[in-house]
């Protein structure tokens, strides 16, 4: 088999075979050299599932003004609103949520209202959700597990409007 490669790319490539021999100190006689594949902590199996963390950072999280995230619809994944940003809290541990009143009818409906004792508040996470446009997405917390998600009773620490975050990007 004969690969053809244009005089630009080959040389570099030639290059980085060469370097690769020096460092392996093993090129054969028959001009063949041999490259040893690296094997790290890195190399998962593709199958093995990622935490909540490791899907933030492969979304690009950007700065945002946490009063800039306040009013903003939480929407689910087909593009019905399940609340709106009450808040912005800090957990003892450190951890960023969004507290979203609740519920699994009118949650288009702002928290004023009629429809306010209906509601509860529901701590998010940060990990969960991503900014496309003006609104927030759960991209990782469906209608069911805001449903089955605890209500929030307080106790952390409001974060100030001014106060900058990370929050991922969303895409369609």
């Amino acid at each position: 088999m004969t690969l053809k490669l244009p005089l630009g790319v080959m040389a570099p490539v030639l290059a980085a075979f060469c370097i690769a021999a020096l460092v392996n100190g093993r090129a054969e006689a028959t001009g063949r050299i041999t490259v040893a594949a690296s094997t790290s902590q890195s190399d998962a199996p593709a199958d093995a599932p990622k935490t909540p963390e490791q899907k933030m950072a492969a979304r690009f999280p950007q700065p945002v003004k946490v009063g800039d995230l306040i009013g903003v619809a939480v929407l689910d994944g087909q593009d019905r609103t399940l609340g709106y940003v009450e808040k912005v809290v800090r957990t003892s541990a450190g951890k960023i949520q969004l507290i979203v009143p609740y519920a699994s009818w009118f949650g288009w409906a702002k928290s004023a209202g009629p429809f306010r004792g209906w509601r509860r508040p529901v701590a998010v996470p940060i990990e969960v959700v991503a900014i496309l446009g003006r609104h927030i997405n759960a991209v990782d917390m469906d209608r069911p597990e805001f449903d089955k998600a605890s209500t929030w009773t307080g106790g952390d620490s409001t974060v100030g409007a001014d106060e900058i975050i990370r929050v991922a990007l969303g895409k369609r």
